[in-house]
């Protein structure tokens, strides 16, 4: 049996991994102080590590797979296979941003006006490397926290992680610039892909994780109706494909089933109700794979 080391990232985006797991069927558990998480599946050894680090892990080759931010991909320079993109974070289904940020007040209006100044970032490689695409000379300094807080006493600006921009603007913080946009991502070590044991068992997580990212948002519709009205409420069902109908033991009626977006769910079921949809039932999803 072969098995695979995955690291899973601890931290800010520990909580959601564990959730995407779960939901592409992977129990994971880990005690608060444990650095290796238990996996109810024998091909997985899991290992639970910063995501700032796991890249760096996967290319060495400790890791097999890892599951970090693109921006830490960057950040490390590191050598690896991108299997496939995970939108998720710690806050929600969407990317995160690297940011150059000042002082509401601050004259700073674009990447140019950072020449001769000082700025604070986790990200001081990624940093460097904006700086220097830009043509500007200035002093980057690693920040262990608190980075919102240094400006303006201790720098002039900050190039900071963020998902929505409310810290940001709680510390009357203004953004310039994006510096980078990041999503996470299932990366894995060049040497294991050539392992055809290994690549299946990776790409196995990648297609179950993808499916259940792409459930997130959906739900299955399923209602009856009678036959003669089947063609208006059809018009009605958006669908990924067209809509399942099964004809019912009861004659002249059938059974339409359909995966649509949940957010038109509310909209739709009055309009189904009207055309003589009965019976409606909606169903969270776990995984849609396409």
């Amino acid at each position: 049996m072969t098995k695979i080391v995955l690291g899973l990232p601890k931290g800010s985006l520990q909580e959601a991994t564990f959730l995407m797991m779960r939901k592409a069927g992977f129990q994971v558990s880990a005690g608060s102080r444990s650095y290796v998480p238990s996996v109810n599946d024998e091909q997985i050894d899991a290992r639970l590590i910063r995501a700032q680090e796991i890249s760096r892990y996967v290319e060495l080759g400790m890791l097999d797979a890892g599951i970090t931010g693109h921006d830490w991909i960057v950040e490390n320079g590191s050598d690896v296979v991108e299997i496939g993109e995970l939108i998720y974070g710690k806050q929600g289904f969407r990317p995160v941003r690297w940011v150059l940020a000042v002082p509401e007040d601050s004259p700073i209006t674009s990447v140019k006006d950072l020449e001769g100044k000082r700025i604070a970032t986790e990200a001081v490689g990624l940093s460097k490397r904006y700086l220097a695409e830009n043509g500007v000379s200035a002093e980057v300094e690693f920040s262990w926290g608190a980075t919102e807080a240094k400006v303006p006493e201790l720098v002039d600006a900050i190039i900071e992680l963020t998902e929505t921009g409310s810290s940001l603007r709680a510390n009357k913080l203004r953004i310039v610039e994006t510096v980078l946009t990041s999503t996470t991502r299932l990366i894995a070590n060049r040497k294991a892909m050539e392992d055809p044991g290994k690549k299946a068992k990776i790409e196995q997580i990648m297609l179950l994780l993808a499916g259940a990212l792409a459930a997130e948002a959906k739900v299955l519709l399923k209602l009856n109706a009678r036959t003669d009205a089947l063609g208006a409420i059809t018009d009605i069902l958006p669908s990924l494909h067209a809509p399942t109908i099964s004809p019912l033991h009861t004659e002249d009626w059938s059974a339409v089933e359909t995966v649509i977006d949940e957010a038109v769910v509310r909209e739709i079921i009055p309009r189904l109700k009207s055309a003589g949809a009965e019976g409606i039932v909606e169903i969270p999803l776990n995984k849609v794979i396409a």
